[in-house]
């Protein structure tokens, strides 16, 4: 009989620190919801998920820049419907106008509402902005993000000349195009009028071409994020009722290890009495 120590103690003692790490590690999975807490637990899963990860939170970025982007074409698209709806009327008064039967008092009238409105598309024209961005009166190029990656694909280069139509009517507004002081300038004044609502209207079709592109692009993103988000789950995430039952497992064999630490911490000195009082 060995009397300097406890062996079988010692092997109870091993089983009670390994059944506490396992049931700490259930209840810290348990606590996050996730499998992996530190690269110790899965060095491959932690190295597969911080890869997801990073292209989860690109495509987040890329859907609101996305969405930024479509947020500047409708900016852009409602400075060039106010225009136009200006323009109907402006197309209006000139035809007004080209009937020979109007007075003196009656043109005067006309051309007074047509300076009005010809003020009100210049100050659309500049005003019109999108975070500091003239839209309407711009001939630079934006490049959009709207991607995960650095390929081409992913990017979007947008002219704003496509949009400045409404500067280009401005100016040759301004510069006496439209005239009604007689039947004659009159009438040239609505060819003028009709050929600029056609190219707002083509800015506007183009405008609305992007747009389609960009939602389609949107929803794209969406996708693959939440693709990528239940991949990365299925990695990182906890089985919940598996930890539940290995805290539950683990948590009744350290029960019993404590009971059967109790009966081995007296089980040694008790045989070693009884052999003492049989001599």
């Amino acid at each position: 009989m060995i009397i300097g120590h406890n062996l079988a103690a010692s092997k109870v003692l091993y089983f009670l620190n390994i059944n506490q790490m396992h049931m700490q590690k259930a209840m810290f999975r348990l606590s996050t919801g996730k499998r992996i807490n530190s690269a110790a637990d899965d060095p491959a899963g932690l190295t597969i998920s911080e890869h997801m990860q990073a292209q989860i939170n690109s495509l987040d970025a890329a859907s609101r820049n996305t969405q930024n982007s479509i947020c500047m074409l409708q900016t852009a698209e409602g400075g060039l419907n106010e225009t136009q709806s200006i323009l109907q009327r402006m197309n209006e008064l000139a035809t007004q106008a080209a009937n020979g039967t109007n007075s003196p008092t009656a043109i005067s009238g006309i051309k007074s509402e047509l300076s009005q409105l010809e003020d009100e598309i210049s100050h659309i024209c500049n005003s019109t902005n999108f975070n500091g961005i003239n839209l309407l009166g711009s001939s630079s190029n934006l490049n959009m993000q709207i991607g995960a990656t650095d390929n081409s694909y992913d990017k979007l280069s947008l002219n704003l000349s496509s949009f400045n139509t409404a500067k280009s009517l401005a100016s040759i507004i301004n510069g006496g195009s439209i005239n009604v002081d007689n039947v004659t300038d009159a009438r040239n004044s609505i060819s003028v009028i009709q050929n600029a609502i056609d190219e707002i209207s083509s800015s506007r079709s183009l405008i609305g071409a992007y747009e389609n592109r960009l939602n389609y692009s949107i929803d794209n993103l969406n996708s693959e994020e939440e693709n990528l988000t239940s991949a990365e789950s299925k990695i990182t995430d906890a089985d919940m009722a598996k930890e539940i039952l290995q805290y539950s497992k683990y948590s009744l064999l350290q029960q019993v290890a404590r009971a059967m630490m109790s009966q081995a911490l007296h089980q040694e000195p008790n045989s070693v009495l009884k052999l003492l009082d049989s001599l």
